[in-house]
């Protein structure tokens, strides 16, 4: 059977289209698969379980959908969805995984991860993430009411985007240093992540050994899907 790794979704209410082109992924392609790995933002924004807009219901209840058919969905944070929490785990039926996690598949080991640690040249971003995954931090923020919590996500975004124009395209990109790093601590030949939205299959020798970083991409145009079936991995559109 096959097994499914997409990233980067990023739904929200402005762009219906691609919930749908999800949601019919869920109940059809996601529906003969051995598991699903969501590798980080499937939603542009999460303001906590407590905090679920209206957009993102029928995502959860077709993902409870999927589960409910013995299809397993496992999910890393990402960047724009780190307070994914407890509640919406038992709501989608999804199993929540560390940032950096290890799976096993056919006796085959292969590191997962959203990839944003992996960008360590991007200086900005990583002070930026050093503060939101703080827990005090956290915790202020799931004190403020839901409507002044959107308006934070929106001055947010507004300056990632105004920043992220700025950067150096190569600066947004993992550290190759960092990429062999986090290989050898989880002892690995394979990495699997998104973040980057930049799709490509890497090679390279890690210590003599022949590695690979498989960057999956994003759901913005059509969706982007990773098939790993007898060992062998495919990147793949989904339109």
């Amino acid at each position: 059977m096959t097994t499914l790794f997409i990233a980067d979704l990023h739904l929200s209410d402005q762009r219906p289209e691609i919930t749908e082109l999800f949601i019919n992924f869920l109940n059809n392609k996601a529906r003969q698969a051995r598991a699903l790995y969501i590798l980080g933002d499937l939603f542009e924004a999460w303001l906590g379980d407590d905090c679920i807009l209206p957009a993102y219901q029928p995502v959860i209840r077709h993902l409870k959908t999927l589960t409910e058919n013995n299809v397993p969905v496992y999910i890393l944070h990402g960047n724009r969805d780190f307070l994914l929490g407890q509640q919406f785990s038992e709501l989608s039926g999804c199993q929540l995984l560390d940032e950096s996690t290890v799976i096993t598949i056919d006796d085959q080991r292969y590191l997962i991860m959203h990839g944003d640690t992996l960008c360590t040249d991007d200086i900005k971003y990583q002070q930026f993430r050093s503060m939101v995954r703080n827990p005090e931090w956290q915790k202020q923020l799931l004190e403020k009411t839901p409507a002044e919590r959107i308006a934070l996500a929106k001055q947010y975004r507004e300056i990632s985007q105004s920043e992220t124009a700025e950067k150096a395209s190569d600066i947004m990109d993992v550290n190759q240093q960092e990429v062999e790093k986090a290989m050898r601590n989880a002892k690995v030949l394979t990495l699997i992540h998104g973040h980057t939205h930049r799709p490509d299959v890497h090679t390279f020798k890690l210590d003599g050994k022949q590695a690979q970083r498989i960057v999956l991409g994003d759901w913005y145009a059509q969706g982007s899907i990773l098939t790993l079936e007898n060992q062998t991995f495919s990147l793949k559109e989904y339109t």
